[in-house]
């Protein structure tokens, strides 16, 4: 159980730690399009907030992408969790089993050792869990950051060649 607290506490501070460098290394500037063209009296205002999409992803793994309009994806999010913490659990569980069993068993006996076994596979399995569903977690995040990013990008058709073309607005 305190590799798990320890394990949580270290993504928190990871989190965090993401969050306040990215926030502090990339601050908002003007558009390229107002740098090439600086008569433009016209400002480009993203219309979803990265960050207001991290911090609804960190409170409720899946709101960001609700912000941002990517539906679909709240199932997909949700069902690896549910997964992920259904096999933790039931891992946990085979792990106290055999940890009750290798309590209850003599001393230097065959089944003693079996149970000691068991009881290591099942305990290593529930600390894997552990780290993917950090992993998803901090995946779900980045996910959110992203997508609200990329909500203001469009591919359009040019109607005077009939071609697609990539509307893209960077800032620096």
């Amino acid at each position: 159980m305190n590799s798990l607290k320890s394990l949580t506490n270290h993504i928190v501070k990871i989190v965090f730690f993401l969050i306040v460098f990215l926030h502090s290394a990339f601050p908002q500037q003007d558009t390229i399009h107002s740098k090439l063209n600086p008569s433009s009296d016209s400002i480009f205002v993203m219309q979803k907030s990265p960050w207001t999409a991290v911090a609804l992803s960190a409170a409720i793994p899946g709101l960001g992408q609700i912000y941002t309009q990517s539906y679909w994806k709240v199932p997909v999010i949700w069902g690896v969790f549910g997964w992920l913490v259904y096999q933790w659990v039931q891992n946990n569980n085979l792990y106290k089993d055999y940890q009750n069993l290798y309590d209850q068993s003599s001393s230097n006996s065959n089944a003693q050792i079996f149970y000691l076994g068991q009881k290591k596979i099942y305990q290593d399995q529930r600390d894997l869990f552990s780290i993917y569903i950090g992993l998803t977690y901090l995946l779900n995040i980045v996910d959110a950051y992203v997508d609200a990013q990329l909500f203001d990008f469009s591919v359009s058709k040019n109607s005077v060649t009939n071609s697609t073309y990539i509307n893209m607005r960077i800032k620096f």
